[in-house]
């Protein structure tokens, strides 16, 4: 009977079933074999709510990425990249490298980044002679590009999941992320002089202009970070200011935005926030099953059997994390894998916040990867491609996306340099 039970769960996943139903099966399922009461699954649900107390920043920051990505921003940043780094070999495709990454740092990697941006720089990449595939494959690619800065939305779930130091994380992430950018602009400075592409003179008059108009949404990092490691305020206050100060730019200042827009926005950015809660809840259940259960343990004393190197063990949770990437969104993969693998790396030697960055930077390139890549979905609707020619387009990307994964990997001075520097606790 058992047997057939969790075939029958298997098979919902299979037929598409909504991640929180199969994880709440399963989770109800162990519990009654272990003859635990139901009722204890609502209580450790609420003692991870309880116990959690920047859970809350979550709906804040979303919030304040949909109001950025609802409005004007998009043009803005671009304006003031393109004004700044226009007059570089490859000077347009750097700009969208930049622009997406300032995008995904605030609406999460949710595909928000594609719509907003593509619209506006598939065809200006065109204009100035960039190969279609080329353009295709790096604003697909970049979608995610982001998703290591602050104050990214998986940046901060990873940290409630793995009751790592989100402030950490942040910082953590900063090398690697400039890292990915700098790569990838190296490839696009190539192919942009091999394609003999356009490009813009250097004009001060033009970047003080866009620097002028961009001045106030340009603060919002500035704003965060020295809020948050100058020891200012907390992330929660932080997150709350982030939304005042958005609010009051977008419909006060540039007035891209009225205040009777400002509802619908907020059901849009709540509608991602619950559907993380919600597998948040079913995920917590499992995990503690699992936990009970000494499931991590035991899988970690079956790898050891046959795995002693730490250096062999990145490897394979590395095309592990890949493979879940290809078929997990990135919220559910976080909620889902990271208490798994997350004693079994600690046992490995594997600092948690390094673990977090190579986990997160897996999942960045998933984004963009069959057959689930949120990236190339979105991408085939904005730009009216199939599937298959964005995921063509994108192979040179996620080549070089996969060498900085493997450098982020192996040199975990990357991500834990800066923190040891600052002494950020």
């Amino acid at each position: 009977m058992t047997a057939l039970i969790v075939a029958f769960i298997i098979l919902m996943a299979l037929l598409g079933a909504p991640v929180f139903v199969f994880l709440s099966a399963f989770a109800l399922l162990g519990f009654t074999l272990a003859e635990i009461p139901t009722t204890a699954i609502i209580v450790e649900i609420y003692s991870q709510f309880a116990n959690t107390p920047l859970l809350y920043t979550i709906p804040l920051f979303t919030f304040a990425g949909y109001i950025l990505a609802e409005s004007k921003t998009s043009v803005r940043i671009v304006n003031f990249s393109k004004a700044i780094l226009g007059w570089l070999p490859g000077g347009l495709a750097i700009v969208s490298l930049c622009a997406c990454a300032f995008f995904t740092a605030f609406t999460g990697a949710s595909g928000v980044t594609i719509i907003a941006l593509g619209g506006l720089l598939f065809p200006a990449l065109i204009k100035e002679k960039y190969p279609e595939n080329f353009s295709l494959g790096l604003l697909t690619s970049s979608g995610s590009l982001g998703l290591l800065f602050p104050p990214s939305l998986p940046v901060i779930l990873f940290g409630v999941v793995s009751q790592a130091s989100i402030n950490k994380l942040f910082a953590a992430g900063m090398v690697p992320g400039v890292l990915l950018i700098v790569l990838l602009s190296l490839y696009s400075i190539f192919s942009a002089r091999r394609a003999k592409t356009a490009r813009s003179a250097l004009s001060f008059k033009e970047v003080i202009r866009a620097t002028n108009q961009a001045k106030w949404e340009l603060f919002i990092p500035v704003l965060i970070g020295v809020g948050i490691y100058g020891g200012f305020v907390t992330l929660g206050e932080i997150a709350t200011i982030t939304i005042v100060y958005a609010l009051f730019i977008e419909v006060f200042i540039y007035r891209d935005l009225t205040l009777s827009q400002i509802p619908s926005i907020m059901v849009k950015s709540m509608v991602l926030v619950g559907g993380i809660l919600i597998i948040l809840g079913s995920a917590v259940g499992l995990t503690n099953y699992m936990i009970d259960a000494e499931v991590p343990m035991k899988i970690f004393e079956v790898i050891q059997q046959f795995i002693s190197s730490k250096f062999v063990f990145l490897i394979l949770l590395n095309i592990f994390l890949l493979i879940v990437g290809c078929l997990l969104d990135i919220y559910s993969a976080i909620l889902v894998v990271v208490p798994l693998i997350l004693p079994i790396a600690v046992n490995y030697g594997i600092d948690p916040v390094h673990l977090g960055i190579i986990f997160l930077t897996n999942l960045e390139i998933g984004y963009s990867t069959p057959p689930v890549g949120m990236n190339l979905f979105i991408g085939a609707f904005r730009f009216n491609r199939s599937v298959v020619k964005l995921f063509r387009a994108s192979i040179p990307f996620l080549i070089i996306l996969l060498i900085s994964l493997m450098i982020i990997t192996y040199v975990p001075e990357l991500s834990l340099g800066l923190i040891e520097r600052l002494g950020i606790k």
